[in-house]
């Protein structure tokens, strides 16, 4: 499962609550710019419409050798969900302070797929309790290695 582009922003701007994983719909174009690792979706969000899933302000730049059949980098991009799941994410997804966020594209068996997490949105303190915590546990680490180190 190697991915192909992460979202950095997901995990310290989101507390995740729930991840799931979808097929996404794609052209030959996007999925030779994705081969080449021209994608990005930092900024990227999904959405439930007419009881369908979509990928939304995910970049995907258009690929170079292809021709005036290419594809549009920001559109929006269908994702492949069972009902229930779509049914699912709707509801979580209907609550105020939540939202649905790609973590990253990958290849599985050939194919691409999004992990999709329903996120709540931290508040600032948040973001730095969570810092503040990462840099402790960074701390220990260290004085573990240096009084364990053999001389």
């Amino acid at each position: 499962m190697a991915d192909i582009v992460t979202n950095p922003k997901a995990r310290r701007d989101y507390e995740l609550l729930e991840t799931v994983e979808a097929g996404i719909v794609l052209r030959g174009t996007e999925v030779k710019a994705l081969r080449a690792g021209r994608g990005q979706i930092q900024d990227a969000y999904a959405v439930v419409r007419g009881g369908e899933v979509f990928l939304c302000n995910a970049h995907i730049e258009e690929y170079s050798h292809g021709n005036r059949q290419n594809h549009q980098p920001k559109a929006d991009r269908k994702l492949l969900l069972h009902k229930s799941e779509i049914r699912k994410l709707a509801a979580q997804a209907e609550v105020k302070g939540q939202a649905l966020v790609p973590l990253a594209l990958y290849w599985k068996n050939g194919r691409v797929k999004v992990s999709l997490a329903v996120g709540r949105g931290k508040a600032r303190f948040d973001k730095r309790e969570t810092l503040k915590r990462r840099e402790a546990e960074r701390e220990l680490q260290r004085a573990v290695r240096r009084t364990t180190k053999p001389r």
